[in-house]
């Protein structure tokens, strides 16, 4: 009932995965991601132990597929279920169990892995792969979104639009971006509509924030507010 792209993106190391379905707040179970070390999502009747357990796997360096095979070897709901995982290699696995509904499949790609079950037909997750592919110059956010919405225009989820979500992870624990989307008639446009949004201030303001290499941050209010509107004043 969900489609899902994870990537990672070549020029800045950022894993992002974007997701959409016709079921309510995707995004607060589909997608997980640890920054630098991978990102997993998990989907058809969701498992969300796939995300969690899955991400502390990743983070012990074992490989996708001895991942996938120990997260579906103790849930004995598997056949139920789909995921699909990169780590910071580059290396892609995936899973869909017999009873996950049709057009269920996964495809992969340099530096990509998209995966979905109860879909339009296969076109959706191909679509998909030539979007992200042909839109390399795009920044990453905008890339992600582009993919799933030519995968949408190939029919997406057959039952039809409910929810859709961003999530990106840089070098901090904290996400670069996570915009969710939990109900609405055209969930991607309005996924597109936040991104734009988040843009105006966001991602100019999230530089100023505490790191591992600079615990406080930068909380001196001049420095803020023209970093944030030195970049607004060249876009007018």
């Amino acid at each position: 009932m969900t489609w899902s792209i994870i990537a990672r993106d070549s020029a800045t190391g950022q894993f992002g995965i974007a997701v959409a379905t016709r079921f309510f707040a995707v995004g607060a179970r589909v997608p997980h991601i640890a920054a630098g070390i991978g990102a997993i999502a998990t989907q058809a009747l969701v498992n969300p132990y796939y995300g969690i357990d899955g991400l502390k796997l990743l983070r012990e360096g074992r490989k996708p597929r001895d991942i996938v095979e120990t997260l579906i070897s103790g849930d004995s709901g598997r056949e139920s279920r789909q995921l699909h995982l990169m780590d910071a290699g580059g290396r892609i696995a995936a899973y869909a169990g017999r009873e996950c509904i049709g057009w269920c499949g996964h495809i992969e790609g340099n530096g990509f892995s998209i995966a979905g079950n109860m879909l339009a037909g296969a076109s959706v997750l191909d679509d998909t792969a030539k979007a992200y592919a042909a839109n390399e110059k795009l920044p990453f956010a905008q890339r992600l979104i582009a993919a799933m919405q030519s995968g949408e225009a190939a029919g997406g989820d057959k039952r039809g639009r409910q929810s859709a979500a961003l999530l990106i992870y840089g070098e901090e624990e904290w996400s670069a971006l996570d915009l969710r989307v939990d109900d609405h008639a055209d969930p991607l446009a309005e996924l597109e509509r936040l991104e734009q949004v988040s843009r105006e201030r966001w991602v100019h303001f999230r530089q100023f924030l505490p790191t591992r290499k600079n615990p406080a941050g930068i909380t001196d209010r001049d420095i803020i507010d023209a970093g944030i509107e030195a970049p607004i004043a060249g876009e007018r």
